[in-house]
């Protein structure tokens, strides 16, 4: 008989370790186990997207730094064009628009702008009245003016000359007068392609430094407070992700046009956290140059410029800035090196090489700070972080999580989002707390996707099974974001309009019916 309980006993543990996995605890947490995160996003580092009211009083606010335009003739009816991408005069000779024909602004002011060609040089003027204007300035050196009616432009040099396109196909500086709005040689048809781009720098120099403070200082001080923090606590949620750009390391006096002001609204949100044992990880969301291209890292025009020595070098001094200031802030949960750095322009050795600097350069402050380094967006395998001897000890590698962003997930039904999530990222998560490595945190998903005409109930389901599945990440989870126009990624909206409900997130399924079952198995098998 008591070989018979032996074996029993054996195998229910063992069947009760399949079904209750190992629970992670992370160190820090104020009786909690795993990170339950909501990001402030659009608060320090803007984004547009999520508060869009922040850019309607801009003049020309559709023509934004990283703005995309082609120009056309109206004499000729062919498009402005750098050929080869730039690097020889520009022609106007094109009966279609490309890429060599797209041109990216560059603002100055209302109405003055540098033109910056699909390869990165600029257009210029350097002979004064009469030049031929051509694509070959690796930096802004000209300045144009832009006089607008409807859809019809001028372009005004410096010395008050308009550019004209002659019948040998170029664009020179020479039109004699003031030009009217009829079909002459000086006036062009604008098409704005895209004005996409809407973060901290577009904001600031769109407004000029004055009002642009202005904007930000009421934006910074109203959108997040104290009661956002109470409202969190209220709902289960132990921690926050607090995007910042590396700017806050200069404040109040920033390098221009970026305004300061971040680093007391970040100092705030430390105090409010520590009054509802909330805690806080700061997360690097913009770095110098931008390292994805988009207005969430404040590219001034979609390039990615990070990672450069220089660059590099700026964004380590960042961190240390941000780690000596916080490191004995009870808040303080961790520091993350860098948000979504783009796989296509940031190789993975030159990425691997500045975490592991970053995480030398916390840990002269810290020996518990998590260091969170993120998976590149794009073509790239989490493993490779996993693979990355980054440091010794509280590593924790970010991956984001959503049902968007590519076709793939066009058409894609209810029931075909929750199958992915299981099959698909459940998997994946389940391979990387396994792992020999860092531990696993979701640090931005939404429940949003790109069904259409979805009910509550169908919205209900996803969220429970994204919270069911990431439940399991090792470190724990952030919604993106806390407020949002957009209603679905809203989390504050989520909740109080039950989209989402937390409590009905456990981490395991029907787990009284499985134990009963594994119960009775074993007492008709063995016993």
């Amino acid at each position: 008989m008591e070989l018979v309980l032996s074996k029993w006993v054996s195998a229910f543990l063992f069947c009760s370790w399949l079904i209750f996995p190992p629970v992670y605890s992370v160190v820090g947490l104020h009786g909690d186990t795993k990170v339950r995160a909501v990001n402030l996003g659009g608060w320090l580092v803007v984004e547009g997207w999520i508060k869009p009211s922040l850019f309607d009083g801009i003049p020309n606010g559709d023509m934004l730094d990283g703005t995309v335009v082609q120009l056309k003739s109206v004499t000729l009816d062919k498009y402005v064009s750098a050929e080869n991408g730039g690097g020889a005069n520009v022609s106007v000779s094109r009966d279609a628009a490309s890429s060599w024909e797209t041109l990216r602004l560059w603002r100055v002011s209302e109405t003055e702008f540098h033109f910056r060609t699909s390869l990165g040089q600029f257009l210029t003027c350097d002979g004064g009245d009469g030049c031929f204007i051509s694509a070959t300035a690796v930096s802004p050196s000209t300045s144009f003016f832009v006089e607008r009616n409807n859809g019809r432009v001028h372009i005004k040099t410096m010395s008050g000359t308009y550019l004209q396109t002659t019948m040998a196909n170029q664009l020179v500086a020479n039109y004699p007068g003031k030009p009217g709005w009829d079909d002459n040689a000086a006036t062009f048809e604008m098409t704005i392609v895209a004005n996409n781009l809407h973060g901290d720098y577009q904001l600031a120099n769109g407004y000029g430094h004055n009002k642009a403070k202005a904007v930000l200082k009421r934006h910074r001080n109203s959108f997040i407070t104290i009661g956002d923090f109470n409202f969190l606590s209220r709902h289960g949620i132990n921690t926050v992700r607090i995007p910042v750009g590396w700017w806050i390391a200069y404040d109040p006096d920033p390098p221009a046009p970026f305004i300061g002001g971040t680093l007391e609204a970040l100092d705030n949100a430390f105090s409010w956290a520590q009054s509802y044992n909330i805690r806080c990880i700061i997360d690097l969301h913009a770095a110098p140059g931008s390292q994805n291209g988009m207005e969430h890292s404040a590219s001034r025009d979609g390039s990615t410029d990070w990672p450069t020595p220089d660059s590099i070098s700026q964004t380590l001094h960042v961190i240390d800035f941000l780690i000596s200031r916080y490191a004995r802030q009870p808040a303080l949960l961790g520091i993350e090196l860098l948000n979504e750095p783009s796989a296509a322009t940031v190789p993975l050795d030159s990425l691997v090489s500045y975490y592991k600097q970053g995480y030398e350069v916390v840990r002269k402050y810290s020996s518990t700070t998590y260091v969170i380094i993120c998976q590149r967006i794009g073509n790239a395998d989490p493993l490779e972080l996993f693979q990355a001897d980054i440091g010794s000890h509280n590593i924790v590698v970010d991956l984001h999580y959503y049902n968007l962003f590519d076709n793939y997930f066009v058409n894609m039904s209810p029931t075909d989002n929750i199958q992915f999530i299981y099959k698909s990222r459940e998997t994946q998560l389940l391979a990387l707390n396994s792992a020999n490595g860092p531990l696993v945190f979701i640090g931005e998903w939404v429940n949003e996707w790109n069904v259409t005409n979805a009910s509550q109930t169908d919205y209900q389901d996803f969220g429970r099974v994204q919270l069911e599945v990431y439940n399991a990440a090792s470190f724990g989870w952030a919604y993106w974001t806390l407020k949002n126009d957009r209603p679905h990624w809203d989390f504050e909206w989520n909740i109080r309009n039950n989209y989402l409900r937390l409590s009905s997130s456990p981490n395991i399924r029907n787990v009284n019916s499985l134990v009963s079952l594994v119960l009775l198995f074993y007492l008709h098998h063995i016993l």
